[in-house]
């Protein structure tokens, strides 16, 4: 029996299983029924019950009667399902092959027409680094200012990630201090801290990146995310990998969740939110390196407003400027200094 595609299939669907119906409910179609006359607009849909045997002509030769679907459907579908696994089978062995071919040539230090920078612009990114991805084999090392990815973003970076971690592959992954409010990160972090994964957040902010096996670096080409830069020139790769290091040092644990912690990355956000407003940086900026919405931010400073009893800006800075605050570790040493004073009152 031949193989049968879409086309076949909607003419079942719309014409042809109402007149199987109407040969189920009369008891079959007459030979001279103008339903399967030649020239009938029904008469395809009557050829392909016929093709399909799902109607048959009785020994006298009279009438056409209905058969059993499911004596038929094993005889149309199974052909479909050898061929689907046949062609599946097929495109995972050209896969594999050409992930062979992508190998060679990102491994290779000229091995593209860029040089060791080649430039990345829109849907082509996530093509690259899903391929990148896939081709990992022992480290790979990423930087996620914001926690502004969506649900489906994160969910497909936990099934590429979580299939990474599988083969063995290290990962280590860095926020800021704001992913930790993020419901759907908290659902990506304990998936992938599950099977070995090390997340840790900042404060500060740093830019998006991913470096696979400490070969292959991707950073963003500018502000504008559409663009981005695969790196393979190895001292930059490691100088990005170093930068990356110290930044993972000074990080905190996403998944320790103690209360002296939370107080410290607290004190930490007050910091730097007292750091933006003495460099005079306006709002948006302020909300994007503190990784946060910019009706967050206004919320810290309106904080920072009550704890200094000011009315406006000026006078908070000027307040901050007159206690020689400057957003520091030695801000929130004395800050706790203070705080103990107070207690021992």
């Amino acid at each position: 029996m031949s193989s049968y595609g879409p086309e076949q299939r909607t003419l079942l669907e719309s014409q042809a299983a109402p007149l199987y119906e109407a040969a189920v409910t009369e008891g079959g179609l007459r030979v001279d029924d103008p339903r399967v006359a030649d020239g009938a607009e029904t008469r395809p849909a009557f050829d392909l019950l016929l093709e399909l045997g799902l109607l048959h002509l009785d020994p006298e030769g009279a009438s056409y009667l209905p058969e059993d679907p499911a004596s038929v459907q094993s005889r149309v579908v199974s052909p479909l399902s050898q061929d689907g696994s046949r062609l599946l089978e097929e495109s995972s062995q050209w896969a594999r092959a050409f992930g062979g071919l992508a190998q060679t040539w990102r491994r290779a230090p000229q091995g593209e027409r860029g040089g060791p920078f080649t430039y990345l612009r829109d849907h082509a990114i996530s093509t690259y680094l899903e391929g990148l991805v896939a081709e990992v084999e022992e480290e790979m090392l990423t930087a996620q200012p914001q926690a502004g990815r969506d649900a489906a973003t994160l969910e497909a970076a936990a099934r590429r990630d979580i299939a990474a971690l599988d083969r063995g592959v290290r990962i280590r992954t860095l926020y800021q201090h704001s992913a930790r409010r993020s419901t759907v990160t908290h659902r990506y972090v304990a998936s992938v801290t599950e099977r070995g994964a090390e997340v840790r957040t900042l404060d500060e902010f740093f830019n998006r990146m991913i470096v696979v096996d400490r070969r292959v670096a991707v950073i963003p080409g500018g502000d504008d995310l559409r663009v981005a830069i695969a790196v393979r020139e190895p001292s930059v790769v490691a100088y990005l990998v170093d930068v990356f290091e110290r930044a993972w040092e000074r990080g905190r644990a996403f998944t320790n969740k103690e209360s002296s912690l939370l107080k410290d990355i607290a004190v930490e956000q007050r910091q730097m939110t007292i750091r933006m407003l003495i460099e005079g940086h306006a709002d948006p900026v302020s909300a994007k390196r503190l990784g946060v919405s910019p009706r967050t931010y206004a919320g810290y400073v309106a904080d920072l407003k009550d704890e200094y009893e000011a009315e406006t800006r000026f006078q908070l800075g000027y307040t901050m400027g007159r206690l020689g605050l400057s957003g520091t570790d030695a801000d929130a040493e004395s800050a706790q200094g203070d705080d103990a004073a107070d207690r021992e009152r």
